[in-house]
């Protein structure tokens, strides 16, 4: 039995894999960690962290560097809510100097410099954007001034390396940068320079690189309710989504860290003191990168949010929107309204309109934004608060993804403040996730490692971009089974190797797991995935024992599923989309 504090892979493990690799045997063992914490006089969790998105894993990380014995848990799969459905930005908030709050600005572009240059080097890095200037005279000193600044705190924070300053150009300038814009829509922009992220990978590796210092970690687990000692919280009770079983685990301190599912969370411990936490819904437009020409992405201002274009390897993305969601929260459907909107937004500055037909993909996601506060919580930004609301149980809810390591590591200060023993200060700035250490390296040896390989280059970079100095390991698979090298159907960037990959070592239980999160295809194809679906099982299938009938359902849940969600996407408004999209539920296996 792995104990809560064995790194996976030390005595006692239940598979050979190197430390960090979320195998099903893992997850497996992790449940018996978790199954055994705190019973027949055995120690329990110091802390118990529920919810697998962007903060959770962070908190999860942040307590096992520090050496304390950590479990995370998560509903359904890793990132699966807000955390893979965001812009895919990095960004100090250059709208927050507007609002004067400088201190947030100053955090988060701290937190932006850290992710390119130490932490995440790999799946960071630095992205062009053009802030079109529309007035003469008044606009460029007052939007230049803001920008200047913005670099200058990049520049103070001590991790502006890779990111270039900003450089002011005229309308001819700004049109050889994107030849597409109309030629009257902007009299010059301002060129400045933000990161992009592959916001679900980072989750995965975050949480990959908590269960190398020691954290046990278990997808689809739901907390169905709490472990109470009088007021005090002292565990969990957990349900095994796949499985069915229910079983308790006792922690000295639980931090939920559910983001939009706060207030459900907190309804099962108490009805007071309680964050406040509401649903905004963002959408999100994939279109070719071949639909309008641009080498760098735009930023532009509408009347209700600020919508981006963002390049994104042969694609673009275009969002996003900022409407109050009140509807189902793991599945927020995108009507036909909202796409509209954000179509009819861009087309203001392009020459060429975009249409529907040149969308090849679409995503909703859904902002935690506080709805308020009350006596018992610690503000601790502008963005972001951690409360207590009953002893045992702490609660980290709002913020922006950008400072997600500074939310986790409020959040285990809080919970750290009610042990006796206490723990050591954070030290997550410090901790490169996995396949961040040697990524310089690994990119500069790409040639010879395509050569060894016997693929091209630019199939080692796309991979390299993915898994960083872990890219070896992948083309491992392919070494092993040539076959494995081959693309998936209908998804040419992506190898059938990393459907492997992503079962073998990052925890995907699902088709839609692989397709929408461990790989981009939901959004970057297409078909949105259909063509790929049944290798996709296949590939599956013997690693977590799948019946032939199980792959089969598989695969037809996932087209139910892509056939809702476009249905759902010509719907007029916000209810029929969400009563289109809801007729597909969520997969859950067979048990014989």
């Amino acid at each position: 039995m792995v104990t809560p504090n064995d790194p996976p892979g030390a005595g006692g493990r239940a598979t050979d894999a190197a430390p960090g690799t979320l195998s099903p045997e893992f997850r497996a063992a992790s449940l018996d960690a978790m199954r055994h914490a705190g019973a027949d006089g055995g120690p329990e969790l110091d802390l118990l962290i529920v919810g697998g998105g962007i903060v959770g894993a962070g908190a999860a990380l942040d307590a096992a560097t520090r050496g304390l014995r950590v479990g995370i848990v998560e509903a359904r799969d890793w990132a699966s809510g807000t955390s893979s459905r965001s812009s895919k930005l990095i960004h100090g908030g250059l709208r927050y100097l507007e609002m004067l709050d400088f201190g947030l600005v100053r955090e988060a572009l701290q937190e932006r410099g850290l992710l390119i240059d130490r932490i995440a080097p790999h799946l960071v890095r630095p992205v062009p954007f053009l802030y079109p200037l529309t007035k003469r005279f008044v606009e460029r000193p007052y939007v230049g001034a803001g920008i200047a600044l913005y670099d200058g705190m990049s520049l103070a924070s001590g991790h502006s390396r890779g990111v270039p300053f900003h450089k002011h150009l005229s309308r001819r300038g700004t049109l050889r940068s994107a030849p597409s814009l109309k030629d009257d829509a902007f009299v010059g922009s301002i060129r400045y320079y933000d990161a992009q992220v592959d916001d679900a990978r980072l989750v995965v590796d975050v949480v990959r690189t908590a269960a190398k210092y020691g954290a046990l970690a278990a997808n689809r687990v739901k907390v169905v309710d709490f472990l109470r000692e009088g007021e005090r919280v002292v565990g969990a009770r957990l349900q095994d989504q796949e499985s069915g079983e229910r079983f308790d685990v006792r922690a000295k301190q639980v931090v939920n860290a559910t983001g939009v599912w706060t207030d459900e969370t907190q309804d099962l411990v108490t009805d007071r003191g309680q964050l406040k936490v509401r649903a905004s819904k963002g959408i999100h437009l994939v279109v070719p990168r071949d639909r309008f020409q641009s080498t760098v992405g735009i930023i532009l201002r509408t009347e209700t949010s600020v919508l981006f274009v963002i390049p994104w390897g042969r694609h673009w993305i275009i969002g996003t929107t900022d409407t109050e969601w009140t509807l189902d929260k793991a599945h927020p459907a995108a009507s036909s309204r909202d796409i509209d909107y954000v179509l009819e937004r861009v087309n203001r500055v392009l020459k060429r309109p975009l249409t529907r037909e040149d969308v090849e993909g679409v995503y909703a996601g859904l902002r935690p934004l506080l709805a308020g506060e009350n006596d018992s919580t610690a503000k601790l930004s502008r963005e972001h608060v951690v409360a207590h609301p009953v002893p045992g149980l702490v609660v980290v809810a709002g913020g922006k993804y950008t400072t997600y390591r500074v939310m986790a590591r409020d959040a285990v200060d809080e919970a750290v403040r009610s042990m006796d023993e206490g723990a050591p200060a954070s030290c997550t700035d410090t901790i490169p996730l996995l396949g961040a250490e040697g990524y310089q390296a690994a990119w500069n040896s790409r040639h010879r490692m395509a050569r060894a390989a016997g693929v091209h280059v630019a199939r080692v970079e796309h991979l390299l971009h993915r898994f960083g100095s872990l890219t070896g390991h992948v083309l491992e698979l392919i070494a092993a089974d040539p076959d494995l090298g081959r693309p998936l159907p209908g998804a040419d960037d992506y190898l059938a190797a990393e459907v492997v990959y992503a079962t073998t070592h990052e925890g995907a239980r699902h088709i839609h797991d692989v397709l929408t999160r461990r790989t981009r295809i939901s959004i970057e194809s297409w078909d949105r995935g259909v063509a790929a679906a049944p290798e996709v099982a296949r590939l599956m299938a013997p690693l977590l024992g799948w019946s032939d009938a199980q792959a089969e359902r598989e695969v037809r849940h996932y087209l139910a599923r892509v056939e809702a969600e476009r249905a759902s996407q010509e719907q007029p408004d916000d209810v029929t989309a969400d009563r289109t999209r809801m007729n597909v539920e969520d997969i859950v296996p067979v048990r014989d």
